[in-house]
């Protein structure tokens, strides 16, 4: 339930999951990548009536995610790798659809990242979070 100071009402991760209909993580994801504005008192993320309104209102102009196109995709493999030492497996992929695959088949996807290495030089372009490369191209 949504607590009211004077005219302030703020809405708690809880009460925006039950309302929306939004997981608790995803709403949590919304307001660490500032998607969605709120402050954290104590261990509870609060967000306001305004800042609900703002996010609906004024959606940021998302492009579509993100694609390797067919060309740039040809240029590039993706190593799928461990992050830390509990985990030192490695696979190289081709294709961003293989790596998706590649990245869902793991137990734990936080434990893993993403190297997308340029075929050419065989310099690392960038290195990213499995859960981010999902997020992108998925």
């Amino acid at each position: 339930m949504p607590r009211k100071i004077g005219n302030l009402i703020l809405y708690s991760v809880d009460d925006l999951h039950k309302m929306l209909g939004v997981s608790k993580m995803t709403i949590r994801t919304y307001l660490r990548e500032g998607k969605l504005k709120g402050r954290k008192l104590g261990v509870k993320w609060f967000i306001t009536e305004e800042s609900l309104r703002d996010y609906f209102e004024n959606p940021e102009e998302s492009p579509e995610k993100k694609r390797v196109s067919d060309s740039v995709g040809i240029g590039f493999r993706f190593v799928v790798q461990g992050v830390n030492d509990l985990v030192s497996e490695t696979e190289e992929c081709d294709s961003v659809e293989e790596t998706v695959e590649c990245i869902k088949s793991q137990a734990i996807i936080s434990l893993f990242q993403v190297a997308i290495v340029d075929r050419k030089t065989d310099e690392i372009v960038e290195t990213i979070k499995a859960r981010d490369f999902l997020d992108r191209y998925e």
